[in-house]
C-alpha cells in the first residue's frame, strides 16, 4: 500500500493531493464539475516507507509538516502498561504477592513481545508475523479479565500471563519449531525478569475459559431482574476430560437449539485448543478472529460452537449469483443494528469462499479498522437509530448530554464491542497473502488462530470417536490398527497428491473433510456388507440343516407306506359291493326319464309358438310408440285445476269444446244430437255433457289409465271431421287455452294408435288362445315331474353310498401316492441338492473368513472411493498397492486377491453400464461405481463428454434434468429436481460451482417431521427421495479448490487410450460386421440377463429352503422350484458355454480389427495433445467420432480383411490429418504432422521411446563438465552434448570415438549446405533409416531438422502429409449444419471476412457481419435470431473481445428447433485463453493463414482466380503482371517469417492489399496507351509507396518495398530470360489450368535466395523453428517425477543477490564527477553527453543496489516482501531481467548478459571519466547513441569556423584496423568498434560488402570512423545505406543512423538481402 499503477501513479493518493492543493476535486458524475470542500484539516499517518513499502508522492508530502513517531523507549512503555497492569492487580483486590509478581510480568511482557519481534520476521511464507503495540495491549486486555476470587496464587497469574501472552503472539505461527522457540523464549523471559525461582511455577499448556460454570438454580425467589445465565468466570481448565465433558454438553444444545445444524465433532485436543482460542478472542469486545487453515479444518463449525456458548448469534452470508456489494452493505447493516442498536453479541462469519469481489474486502477492512464504513446508513435511518438509542445512554452514561453526535458514536462503539468478526480464510494459493498486503486491516484488526494441518493423534482420535463403538468383527488390537491406519491412508493420499501435480500437473486436495467422509464411507459399506454376507451365511445355514432334516423324514416316510398298502386292499372290495346296488337303481330311474322328457317337448313347441307372435305384436306397436308417449307426456302437464278452469268457463272457446268431444268419443260417453254449429263450418259441440264429464273426479285419472285396446273403428270415423279441421292443432291449442292443450295431442294420439293396433288386435286374440292350451300342457308336465322326482331320490340315496365308499378307497391310494411321491421327491430333493450342499458347506466356511477379512477389504474399498477420483488409473493401482502393503505391516485381515470392482458392484450391474454407454475398461468401471457408491456427489472431469452420455441414458427413466450454472432456469431445476426427487446433471461447470449449491452438495439436510429440508440460498426445499446431482465439466484440467475437492467426489472420466481403443473397436466391428457386433451385444446382454437368472433362482431356492416352515418333505412347491432351478441351471450354463465359445468366436474375428481401432485411438490422443500447444485447438470426442465413421464409410471396401483394414487405416489417418490440419496454425501444423509421425511409430514399436526422449530433449539435461571431453575444437559444447546423449543409443554407440578417428570426413560433411542430403560418414549413410538419420541430423545441425523431419513424415506416413492442406471454405461450409458455428483463428495477415463474403455471393445467400466488443451483444442476438427464421449467414468477427455472448451463442445455436436449413453463424477469434471450450468443441475450426512458401502462396492466390479473370484482358503484359504481382504478395508475406532480416516491423500484408494491387494493373492496362506502354514509374509508385506501402510505417522496410517494385517491374519481365530467381519464372500460360500446372512445378522448398535474402537466412529461421518445435513438443510430453534440486527458489536468489551485489561497480560520487568534468571542459558537447550518460548509469546502479539489498532483507524476513521484491525474485529465478530494472535501462535476453553489459557499460564510462577520452568508441555501450553522434557533430562543427550545424551531415570510412591496432583518436570525429554486420559478410581487404560466409550469421566489422562533413548533397548512389541499430530487433526506437558502405553489386542487391549493422546480437 499504496499500489503504484503501471504509469508510476498512487491514484488515490494524488486525488487527496489535489483535495489540499485545489480544496475540492471533480465530478465523476457531471465531468468539469468541480466539488469544493470548506474548512476541511488533513491529519494523515503511514509507515515509513523503504523495505519493501511505497513512499508517498512527493508532491503531496510537501503539503504536510512531518514528524517522525518513533516507538516509545521501554521505560515508557512499561510505565503505559504498569500503570494499567498494576491498576487492576492492586491490594485491594488481590494477595500482596500477586500485586508484586504483576510489577515484574509488566517488563517481561515486554522483553518477549521484543525478542519475538526481532526473530520471528516476515518472509514470503510468513508474511503475517508483524508485531506491534497493539500485542501488548491485547495482552494487557486479557490478564485484566481474571478475577481476585479465581487468582489466588501466583502460579495462576503465571499461568495467565503465559496463556495471554500464547495466544496473541504465537497463535499466529505457522510451524512447530515457531511454536517451540516461542516456548522457550518465554521461560527465558521469566528466568531474566521475574526469577529463575518462578519458572517451578510455570505450566507449559494453560489454558483459560469463561463457560465452566453452570447457571444457578431457578427456585423461584429471585428478583425480577435476576441474572439466570450460567456466570461468564474467566478461570483455568482444570483438565482436558472435564473440558470435553463441557463442550459435549453445550454441542448437544446447540444441536437441539440451533435449526438443521447437527454437528458431531470429536474434540481431540488440537480441536479443543482452538476452540478455546477462538472463545477467548470473540468473548473480549471488539474481539475479532483471523482463523486461517485449509478448507474442513473445523473452522467455521468451533466458531459457531464458540459463538453459542458465548450466547451470540451467528451470521453469514447467503451468496448467491448476483450478490454484490450493495447486498454486503445490506447485510452489513442488519449486524450492525443488532450490535450497536440492540447491544446484542453476534459473530460475522466470512469465508474466502464469499468473497465475489474484492470490494468486499474494502468493507470488512474498514469494519475491522475503524468499526466505521462509510455511507453505510442513509441520513433518515440515522435519525431512528439514534432516537431510539436516547433511553439506553441516558441509563449507561448519564452524565453525557444525548446529542446526535453522541448517540452515533455510542452506536459506533457499542457496534465494534458487540460485533466479533471471524474471518475464515485458506493458505492455498497466492490469494490469502495479497489481500493481506493489500488490505493491513485484516491482520492489525484481528488475533490470528494458524490452523496446523490435522496432526495424526487427531486423524486417530476422530476415527476412533466414530468408530468406538461401532460393531466391527475383529479383535480390539485389529480394530486399533484399523483406527490407526485409516489416519495414514488420509496423510498418504495427501503426499501423493502432491507426486501427482509434479507428475501430470494435475491439482488434487484432500482436507478433514474428504477424511470423516471417509469414515463414514466406510461404517456404511462394513455395515452393508456384513449384512449382505450375514445374510447369505445364514440362509445358507438354514438351507443345509432343513436338508439334513429331509434325509430323516424319507426313513420315517418309507415306514408308513407298508401299513397304507393293507388297508387299501379291505377298502377295495367294500366299493365293488355298492357298485352293483347302484347299477340297479339306476335302470328304473332311466325309464321315468324318458316318459316325462316327451311331456316336456310338446309344451315347449306351444311356448315356442307364443313367442313368435308375441315379438311381432310388439314391433308393430312400437312405431306408435313415441306419438303415444308424447300424448302421455302432454297429458301429464293437465293439472286438476286446468281442468276446473275450464269448467268455469262461461263461453269457452270453440277449440275447446270440440277437443272435449272428441274426449267424450273416446270415452263413448252421450253426446248431444247432431246439429249444424251456427258459427263454424262443423257440429255443434255437446258442452253440456262435456262438462258433465269433467266435473266427474275420476276424468282424470281416466284419461291417465285409458284403455287403447277399447277404441274402436267408428270411433275414430266420428273423430275424423273433428281432426281435420285446420285449427286442430297443438299450436292453437297452446294460444287459445294453453293449460288443456296437451288433450289434444292425446285425442289426436289415440287415433293414430288404433290404426297400428287394429292389425295387433287379431293376434292378442290369438295369443289368449294358445295361453289356454299352454295351461293344460304344463299341468300334465308337472305330474311327471313328480314322478322323476321321486325315482332320482331313491338313486341319490344309492349313490351317496357307492360315492363314500371310493372315496374311502381314493384317500387310501392318495395317501400311498403322497406317501410314495414324497419319498421320491425327497430323495430327488436330497440328490439334486447334493451338489449345493457341498458348494454350500464350502461357501458356509468361507463367509466366515470373509466375515474376517471384510475389516481390511473394506478399508481398500472405501478409501478406493473417498480418494481415487481425481486419479488416473497408473495412481489409482499404486495408491491400492501402498495401502496393501500398509495393512500387512499392521495384520489386519483383507483378502490378497481383492478386486475393488468385483467387490462393490457385481458382473450384470457392469454390463447393464456397459450397454447404456459407459466404456468397459478397468478405468471407466471404477469411474462408474465410484459415481454410484461414492458419499458424496460426483463431480466428472468429462472433457470428452463420455460420462454424461452414460449418466443421460442411465437416467433416462428417471426424468433426468439437464441444465447448466448459467442456465436462466438454474434454481429452479435445483429446486424442482430437490423437491420431486428427480435426478440433476449440471453440464459444463467451470473451475467454481454456484455457492446455492453449497447446502446440497454438504447434504445439510434439515429434519422437519417426516421430511427433509435443505436451504438453497434464501429459500428451503423439500428433499425428496430420489434426488441424485451429477456434475460435468469439459476443462481438461481443471484446478478445484480444497473446499470443492471436500464437498463433491471428483472423478477423472478423462477417456484412456485403452477405453477408446474398445470403444472404436465396437464401432469398427458395427460398421465392418455388422451381425457380429449384434450378435455380440445380444450375447453381452443374454449372458447379462442368465447371470442374472442364475443368481436369481439361487436366491429364490434359498430363499425357499429358508422360508419353508416344517418339513422340507412337505412342500411340493419347493420341490417344482427346484426342479425348474435344475432345468433352467443347465439351460443357462449351456448358453454361457455357447455364449463363451462364441465370445471366443467373436473376439478373434474383432481382433482382426484392432489395429483401425488402436489407430484412432492414437489419432484422437494426439488431437487432445495439441490442446496443450494453444488452448483454441479443442475437438470434442462427437467430432472425431464423425470424422471416424465417415472414413469407413468413404474408404475403399475389399472383401479381403486385411486389404479393407489397410485400406480404412490410410483413409482415416490422412482423413484426420486434414480435418486437424484445417484448424492449426501453419507453424503448428508441421508440429502435428511430426507428432503423427512419431506416435504412430512409437507404437508400432519402429521409435523406441529413449529415441524419442533423444529427438525432444538431446543433450540438454547434461552437464558439460560431467561428460567425456570434447576432441574437436570447431564442434559447439551443445553438438558434443547432443551427441553424447546419442552415443547412449545402440546403432550409435561408437560415435563419440568415430568422429576424433575421421574427422575430417565429419568437418566436410557438416560444412555442407544441406548435410542431410549428402553421404553420411562412416558408413552410417547405408545402416541407418530416415528417423535414425534424423537423430543424427538433429545432434549435429539444428538447422537442418526440419528438413530431415520432413523427409521421416514422407518416408514413414506418405508424401503428401508432407504438401500443406489447402483451405477450401466451401468444402468446410458443406461439412456444417444449422447447428455447428464454423470458426476462424484469425493471425497476421489472416481475415477472412472478404472469402467468406465472396462465398456467401457464390451461393447466394446474405451474409450480414458484425464485429464484437462492448454492447455489441443485442444487435448479435437479433441478427442470429433474424437469420435462424429467415435464412442467411450471421459472421460474427473478434469474439475475443465478446466472450460473455459466446456461451448463449452456443446455446441459442445448438438449442434452437427448426431453424431455416441456410442459416449458419461464422466467427472470427483471436486465441484466447478464456473462450468457451464447449462452443470450440461443437464447432468446426479452420484458419486462415497464408500458407508457407511460395509455391503454397501462389497455389491459394491462383486458386482464388477464376478463368474469367484471367481473361479480362487480352493485351499481352496482362498475365506477366498478374503473375508479377501474385509473386510479390507471396514474397512480401514470405520474408515475415525470417525476423527482422525480413522485415523491420512484420505488417499485416493481406489479401485485400493483392486485390486492390490487381485491381489497378487491371485499370492501368485497360486505359493503356499502346504507343507509350506501360508507365512503369506509376506501377511502381502504386505499388512500393500505396497498395502495399501504404501499411509500411518503417522508412528502411519502405526502400525495400521500393526496391522490389523497381527490380522485378519493368519491361524486362516481359522478357524470355528474366527469372525472380533462378527457378522461379513467369509462366507463359493460357489456363487456369496450366498456371497451376507451372506451379505446381515450383520446389516445395524456397531457397532465401527467392526472397532476395542470403542462404544463411534459413539457418536462423530453421533453428528457431526446430527448436520451436522441439521444446513444444516437450512441454505437452507428460513430466517425468525428477528429483528436485533441493535447493528453494529464495536460497537460490538469495546466493545470486550476493554474488551479483560484489560485483556492483561502486557508486559515481557527484563531486568527483563534477570535478572532473570541470577539468575535460564541462561545456564540451561530448563531455555534456558523458554526464547524462553517467546519469542514467548511477540510476541503473542505484537501483540495482536497492533492490538486491532489499531482497536479501525481505527473504530474510527482515522487511515486507512487496510486489516489485516478488517479481523480482521471479524474474531472476528464471534468469530474466526484473521489471523495475529493464525499466531504466536495455533489453536483453538474459540476465546474466545483462548484468555483464553493465560492468562493460560501466567500465567505458569510468574510464572515460577518470582516464580521459578514448581512443575509441563501444557504441553499444551508450544510452543514447544518436545523442552521441550528434555531440561529435557539434564538436566538428564548432571546430570549423563558418560551418552551421543544420548544413553539416554525418559521413564515414571503414577502417582495415580492428580495436587493438589504433593508438591515438582521430584528427577529426570518432572511432567507433563492435558493431557487427547482419545479413553480409565483409571483404577486409578491398573494404567492401561481399556475401556472408556459409553458416556465418554475424561479422565483426573492423573499426569504422565517423565524422561530419559540410554537404548536406546526396551521397554516391554506388554506395549501400546501411541502417545501424542497437539490438538485433530493428525498429525506430533502437535504430541509430545509417552509415554508408561500399559495395560491387548494385545496393539494391544488399537492401533485399536486408544487410544492417547491429550494436549487441544476443
Amino acid at each position: 500500500m499504496p499500489i503504484i499503477n503501471e504509469w508510476g501513479d498512487q491514484i488515490t493518493n494524488e486525488i487527496v493531493r489535489q483535495c489540499m492543493e485545489m480544496r475540492g476535486f471533480y465530478s465523476i458524475d457531471k465531468p468539469g464539475d468541480f466539488a469544493n470542500l470548506a474548512d476541511m484539516q488533513f491529519i494523515a499517518a503511514m509507515i515509513h516507507p523503504g523495505g519493501g513499502r511505497n513512499d508517498i508522492p512527493e508532491r503531496l508530502k510537501r503539503q504536510f509538516s512531518i514528524f517522525n513517531c518513533s516507538l516509545p523507549s521501554n521505560s515508557s512503555i512499561d510505565k503505559i502498561f504498569g500503570v494499567i497492569g498494576c491498576g487492576y492487580f492492586c491490594a485491594s483486590r488481590f494477595e500482596t504477592d500477586i500485586v508484586e509478581l504483576c510489577m515484574k510480568l509488566v517488563p517481561a511482557t515486554r522483553v518477549l513481545w521484543q525478542q519475538t519481534k526481532v526473530k520471528m520476521l516476515p518472509t514470503p511464507a510468513k508474511f503475517h508475523y508483524i508485531f506491534n503495540l497493539r500485542d501488548l495491549s491485547r495482552i494487557w486486555q486479557g490478564m485484566l479479565t481474571i478475577k481476585g476470587t479465581e487468582c489466588t496464587d501466583m502460579r495462576t497469574l503465571l499461568s495467565v500471563w503465559t496463556h495471554e501472552c500464547t495466544r496473541v503472539i504465537a497463535d499466529r505461527f505457522i510451524s512447530a519449531e515457531d511454536k517451540t522457540w516461542f516456548g522457550d523464549a518465554l521461560k527465558q523471559a521469566i528466568k531474566t525478569e521475574i526469577g529463575e525461582s518462578m519458572l517451578s511455577l510455570f505450566e507449559a499448556e494453560p489454558y483459560l475459559v469463561d463457560f465452566l460454570r453452570d447457571a444457578p438454580e431457578v427456585t423461584g425467589d429471585e428478583p425480577e431482574d435476576a441474572d439466570l445465565d450460567a456466570p461468564k468466570i474467566y478461570e483455568l481448565v482444570p483438565s482436558y476430560d472435564m473440558l470435553t465433558d463441557k463442550l459435549q454438553t453445550y454441542m448437544q444444545m446447540y444441536n437441539d437449539t440451533v435449526r438443521g445444524a447437527a454437528m458431531d465433532l470429536v474434540f481431540f485436543k488440537d480441536a479443543m485448543v482452538h476452540l478455546v482460542k477462538i472463545s477467548r478472542i470473540i468473548r473480549t469486545p471488539r474481539g475479532n478472529a483471523l482463523l486461517v487453515g485449509v478448507g474442513g479444518s473445523g473452522k467455521q463449525s468451533l466458531t459457531r460452537l464458540a459463538s453459542f456458548i458465548a450466547g451470540y448469534q451467528i451470521f453469514q452470508i447467503t451468496l448467491t449469483r448476483s450478490y454484490n456489494v450493495s447486498n454486503l452493505m445490506d447485510d452489513l447493516k442488519v449486524l450492525y443494528r443488532v450490535a450497536g442498536g440492540k447491544g446484542k453479541g453476534i459473530t460475522f462469519i466470512f469465508t474466502d469462499n464469499e468473497i465475489k469481489d474484492e470490494g468486499f474486502l474494502e468493507y470488512l477492512n474498514n469494519v475491522l479498522s475503524s468499526g466505521e464504513v462509510s455511507n453505510l446508513f442513509a441520513k433518515d435511518e440515522i435519525d431512528e437509530i439514534c432516537q431510539e438509542l436516547i433511553a439506553v445512554l441516558k441509563k449507561e452514561h448519564p452524565r453525557i448530554p444525548p446529542t446526535q453526535e453522541n448517540l452515533y458514536d455510542y452506536f459506533i462503539s457499542r457496534a465494534r464491542n458487540n460485533l466479533h468478526v471471524a474471518l475464515c480464510f485458506s493458505p492455498v494459493g497466492e490469494k490469502f497473502r495479497n489481500r493481506a498486503l493489500k488490505f493491513p486491516g485484516l491482520i492489525s484488526g484481528c488475533t490470528m488462530d494458524w490452523f496446523s494441518r490435522w496432526p495424526k493423534d487427531a486423524l486417530i482420535a476422530v476415527s476412533n470417536h466414530f468408530l468406538s463403538g461401532y460393531n466391527i468383527v475383529c479383535t480390539p488390537e485389529t480394530k486399533k490398527q484399523l483406527v490407526e491406519t485409516m489416519g495414514t491412508f488420509h496423510d498418504g493420499v495427501a503426499q501423493t497428491c502432491v507426486d501427482y501435480f509434479d507428475r501430470y500437473r494435475r491439482q488434487t486436495h484432500v482436507t478433514p473433510k474428504s477424511y470423516l467422509s471417509f469414515i463414514g464411507g466406510y461404517k456404511k459399506i462394513y455395515t452393508e456388507k456384513l449384512s449382505e454376507i450375514g445374510e447369505l451365511a445364514e440362509r445358507m445355514n438354514t438351507g443345509l440343516s432343513k436338508l439334513l432334516e429331509a434325509t430323516d423324514s424319507v426313513q420315517q416316510l418309507s415306514k408308513e407306506l407298508v401299513v397304507k398298502e393293507k388297508e387299501l386292499a379291505v377298502a377295495s372290495l367294500k366299493a365293488d359291493k355298492v357298485l352293483a346296488e347302484v347299477t340297479v337303481s339306476a335302470q328304473a330311474a332311466e325309464k321315468v326319464k324318458t316318459a316325462v322328457q316327451k311331456v316336456k317337448d310338446k309344451a315347449q313347441a306351444i311356448v315356442d309358438e307364443i313367442e313368435v307372435e308375441k315379438v311381432i305384436a310388439e314391433a308393430k306397436l312400437k312405431i306408435a310408440k313415441p306419438a303415444l308417449e308424447e300424448a302421455e307426456a302432454a297429458l301429464q302437464t293437465i293439472k286438476s285445476a286446468h281442468i276446473s278452469t275450464v269448467r268455469k268457463l262461461g263461453k269457452p272457446p270453440h277449440l275447446i269444446m270440440r277437443i272435449m268431444d272428441c274426449a267424450l268419443l273416446l270415452f263413448q260417453k252421450h253426446m248431444d244430437p247432431v246439429t249444424q254449429d251456427p258459427d263454424r263450418p262443423c257440429i255443434k259441440p255437446s258442452w253440456s255433457e262435456s262438462l258433465k264429464m269433467m266435473s266427474s273426479s275420476s276424468f282424470l285419472p281416466g284419461l291417465q289409465n285409458f284403455s287403447k285396446d277399447t277404441i274402436n273403428e267408428e270411433t275414430v270415423e266420428l273423430m275424423s271431421p273433428y281432426i281435420r279441421m285446420e285449427d286442430f292443432t297443438f299450436e292453437s291449442a297452446k294460444k287459445v287455452c294453453g293449460d288443456v292443450a296437451g288433450l289434444l295431442s292425446w285425442t289426436k294420439a289415440m287415433a293414430v294408435f288404433y290404426g297400428i293396433n287394429k292389425e295387433v288386435l287379431p293376434l292378442k286374440a290369438n295369443l289368449a288362445i294358445q295361453a289356454a292350451k299352454l295351461e293344460v300342457a304344463n299341468a300334465e308336465l308337472n305330474k311327471a315331474q313328480g314322478q322323476l322326482d321321486e325315482k332320482q331320490r331313491e338313486l341319490d340315496q344309492v349313490q351317496a353310498m357307492y360315492d363314500g365308499a371310493m372315496r374311502e378307497k381314493q384317500r387310501l391310494l392318495d395317501d400311498a401316492e403322497t406317501c410314495r411321491r414324497k419319498m421320491t421327491a425327497a430323495s430327488a430333493l436330497i440328490s439334486g441338492l447334493g451338489g449345493e450342499k457341498v458348494r454350500w458347506t464350502e461357501q458356509s466356511k468361507e463367509f466366515k473368513s470373509q466375515i474376517d477379512r471384510l475389516v481390511g477389504d473394506v478399508l481398500l474399498c472405501t478409501g478406493f472411493l473417498s480418494y481415487s477420483g481425481p486419479f488416473n488409473q497408473e495412481f489409482r493401482t499404486l495408491l491400492i498397492d501402498i495401502w496393501k502393503k500398509e495393512l500387512s505391516s499392521r495384520k489386519i485381515p483383507f483378502s490378497g486377491d481383492i478386486n475393488i470392482i468385483t467387490m462393490l458392484v457385481d458382473g450384470p450391474t457392469v454390463g447393464e453400464w456397459n450397454l447404456q454407454g459407459l466404456p468397459n475398461d478397468d478405468l471407466s468401471v471404477q469411474n462408474g461405481i465410484i459415481v454410484t457408491k461414492a458419499a458424496r456427489y460426483p463431480l466428472l472431469i468429462d472433457p470428452q463428454g463420455q460420462g454424461k452420455n452414460w449418466i443421460k441414458n442411465r437416467e433416462k427413466e428417471r426424468e433426468l434434468q439437464v441444465t447448466s450454472l448459467n442456465h436462466k432456469w438454474f434454481r429452479t431445476h435445483l429446486e424442482d429436481s430437490l423437491s420431486l426427487g428427480k435426478s440433476l446433471l449440471i453440464e459444463n461447470v467451470e473451475e467454481e460451482l454456484d455457492p446455492a449449491l453449497d447446502n446440497v452438495l454438504e447434504k445439510n439436510f434439515i429434519k422437519s417431521g417426516s421430511t427433509l429440508k435443505v436451504k438453497v440460498g434464501d429459500k428451503e426445499c423439500d428433499v425428496m427421495a430420489g434426488f441424485v446431482l451429477y456434475i460435468t465439466t469439459k476443462l481438461p484440467n481443471p484446478s478445484y479448490t480444497p473446499e470443492i475437492s471436500a464437498k463433491t467426489s471428483i472423478i477423472d472420466f478423462t477417456v484412456t487410450m485403452k477405453g477408446l481403443e474398445e470403444q472404436l473397436l465396437g464401432r469398427v466391428i458395427l460398421t465392418e460386421k455388422q451381425e457380429l457386433e449384434a450378435e455380440r451385444i445380444k450375447l453381452m446382454e443374454d449372458v447379462t440377463a442368465n447371470k442374472r437368472k442364475m443368481q436369481q433362482l439361487e436366491d429364490n431356492l434359498l430363499y425357499k429352503l429358508t422360508s419353508t416352515k416344517g418339513s422340507l418333505v412337505d412342500d411340493e412347491s419347493l420341490i417344482q422350484v427346484l426342479a425348474v432351478t435344475k432345468e433352467t441351471a443347465s439351460e443357462v450354463s449351456e448358453k454361457l458355454v455357447v455364449a463363451a465359445d462364441t465370445e471366443i468366436k467373436i473376439n478373434i474375428a474383432r481382433e482382426e480389427f484392432r489395429p483401425v481401432a488402436t489407430r484412432g485411438s492414437i489419432l484422437y490422443f494426439l488431437i487432445c495433445e495439441m490442446s496443450m500447444v494453444n488452448v483454441m485447438y479443442q475437438t470434442s470426442l462427437r467430432q472425431f467420432l464423425g470424422v471416424f465413421d465417415l472414413s469407413m464409410t468413404r474408404s475403399t471396401k475389399s472383401p479381403i480383411p486385411s486389404k479393407r483394414i489397410d485400406n480404412i487405416i490410410t483413409f482415416l489417418t490422412y482423413e484426420v490429418f486434414k480435418y486437424t490440419c484445417r484448424g492449426l496454425y501453419e507453424n503448428h501444423k508441421f508440429l502435428f504432422t511430426l507428432l503423427l509421425a512419431l506416435k504412430i511409430d512409437t507404437d508400432s514399436r519402429k521409435v523406441k521411446h529413449e529415441e524419442f526422449q533423444v529427438f525432444i530433449k538431446g543433450g540438454a539435461a547434461l552437464d558439460l563438465n560431467a561428460v567425456m571431453p570434447k576432441q574437436c575444437k570447431w564442434i559447439s559444447d551443445m553438438t558434443w552434448l547432443n551427441l553424447v546423449e546419442l552415443s547412449k543409443l545402440p546403432q550409435f554407440s561408437e560415435i563419440l570415438n568415430q568422429i576424433p578417428r575421421n574427422e575430417k570426413g565429419w568437418k566436410l560433411w557438416f560444412d555442407k549446405d544441406a548435410p542431410e542430403e549428402e553421404q553420411m560418414p562412416d558408413g552410417y549413410h547405408s545402416s541407418l533409416d530416415t528417423f535414425r538419420k534424423l537423430l543424427l541430423v538433429r545432434s549435429w545441425c539444428p538447422d537442418r531438422t526440419i528438413a530431415q523431419a520432413r523427409k521421416y513424415i514422407a518416408d514413414s506416413l506418405g508424401a503428401k502429409y508432407a504438401d500443406p492442406v489447402i483451405l477450401s471454405l466451401e468444402a468446410t461450409w458443406g461439412e456444417s449444419d444449422p447447428h455447428t458455428p464454423l470458426v476462424c483463428f484469425l493471425s497476421m495477415g489472416s481475415d477472412p471476412t472478404n472469402q467468406i463474403e465472396g462465398l456467401a455471393k457464390k451461393v447466394h445467400l446474405e451474409c450480414r457481419a458484425i464485429s464484437m466488443g462492448q454492447g455489441q451483444e443485442v444487435h448479435a442476438r437479433r441478427l442470429i435470431s433474424q437469420s435462424q427464421n429467415a435464412g442467411g449467414w450471421v459472421l460474427l468477427q473478434n469474439c475475443h473481445l465478446g466472450l460473455d455472448f459466446m456461451d448463449e451463442l452456443l446455446t441459442s445455436v445448438t438449442a434452437v428447433e427448426n431453424p431455416n436449413e441456410t442459416f449458419r453463424v461464422w466467427l472470427t477469434t483471436d486465441v484466447s485463453e478464456a473462450f468457451p471450450i464447449s462452443l470450440l468443441q461443437a464447432s468446426l475450426k479452420f484458419t486462415n493463414e497464408p500458407p508457407q512458401g511460395i509455391k503454397a502462396g501462389l497455389k491459394r492466390t491462383y486458386a482464388g482466380i477464376s478463368q474469367d479473370q484471367l481473361d479480362v484482358s487480352n493485351l499481352q503484359q496482362w498475365k506477366p503482371m498478374l503473375y508479377g504481382v501474385s509473386f510479390l504478395h507471396t514474397v512480401v508475406q514470405e520474408r515475415r517469417k525470417f525476423g527482422p532480416l525480413g522485415w523491420n516491423i512484420p505488417y499485416e500484408f493481406n489479401s485485400s492489399d493483392w486485390m486492390s494491387s490487381v485491381q489497378f494493373i487491371q485499370n492501368h492496362l485497360d486505359d493503356l496507351d499502346p504507343k507509350k506502354g506501360v508507365s512503369w514509374a506509376t506501377v511502381r509508385y502504386m505499388l512500393g509507396e500505396v497498395q502495399y506501402g501504404g501499411r509500411v510505417t518503417d522508412d528502411y522496410d519502405k526502400r525495400l518495398l521500393n526496391t522490389f517494385s523497381r527490380v522485378w517491374f519493368g519491361e524486362h519481365m516481359f522478357t524470355d530470360t528474366f527469372a525472380f530467381y533462378t527457378g522461379y519464372k513467369i509462366p507463359k500460360c493460357k489456363s487456369m489450368e496450366q498456371h497451376m500446372q507451372a506451379i505446381e512445378e515450383l520446389p516445395l522448398v524456397d531457397s532465401p535466395q527467392a526472397l532476395g535474402l542470403h542462404p544463411n537466412a534459413d539457418i536462423t529461421y530453421q533453428s528457431n523453428t526446430a527448436a520451436e518445435v522441439l521444446e513444444t513438443i516437450m512441454n505437452i510430453q507428460p513430466k517425468d517425477s525428477g528429483g528436485g534440486s533441493g535447493e528453494t527458489r529464495e536460497s537460490v536468489v538469495y546466493r545470486m543477490a550476493s554474488d551479483m551485489l560484489d560485483k556492483l561497480p561502486r557508486d559515481y560520487i557527484p563531486h568527483e564527477v563534477k570535478a572532473r568534468l570541470l577539468k575535460m571542459g564541462a561545456l564540451n558537447s561530448m563531455n555534456i553527453f558523458l554526464r547524462q550518460e553517467i546519469d542514467r548509469m548511477q540510476r541503473v546502479i542505484t537501483s540495482v543496489r536497492t533492490t538486491l539489498s532489499d531482497l536479501k532483507l525481505a527473504i530474510d524476513g527482515t522487511i515486507i516482501m512487496s510486489e516489485n521484491l516478488r517479481d523480482a525474485l521471479d524474474n531472476m529465478f528464471d534468469a530474466r531481467v526484473p521489471l523495475l530494472w529493464r525499466k531504466i535501462s536495455w533489453q536483453s535476453s538474459t540476465l546474466g548478459f545483462w548484468f555483464t553489459e553493465l560492468l562493460e557499460r560501466n567500465s567505458q564510462f569510468s574510464t572515460w571519466i577518470y582516464d580521459g577520452r578514448p581512443n575509441v568508441f563501444w557504441m553499444t555501450g551508450f544510452f543514447n547513441p544518436r545523442g552521441f553522434l550528434t555531440a561529435m557533430r557539434q564538436e566538428v562543427t564548432r571546430a570549423h569556423k563558418g560551418w552551421a550545424l543544420d548544413m553539416v551531415t554525418l559521413h564515414n570510412d571503414v577502417l582495415k584496423q580492428s580495436k587493438e591496432d589504433i593508438t591515438s583518436p582521430p584528427q577529426e570525429g570518432v572511432y567507433i568498434h563492435g558493431l557487427y554486420l547482419d545479413g553480409a559478410g565483409w571483404d577486409r581487404r578491398n573494404n567492401r560488402l561481399m556475401e556472408a560466409t556459409p553458416k556465418v550469421l554475424f561479422t565483426n566489422l573492423p573499426v569504422i570512423h565517423m565524422y561530419a562533413i559540410n554537404s548536406i548533397a546526396p551521397k554516391d548512389p554506388k554506395l549501400y545505406q546501411c541502417p545501424v541499430y542497437k539490438k538485433p530487433q530493428r525498429t525506430d526506437l533502437t535504430f541509430i543512423t545509417p552509415v554508408w558502405l561500399k559495395t560491387v553489386q548494385s545496393p539494391d542487391h544488399w537492401t533485399l538481402r536486408g544487410v544492417a549493422l547491429l550494436c549487441d546480437i544476443k
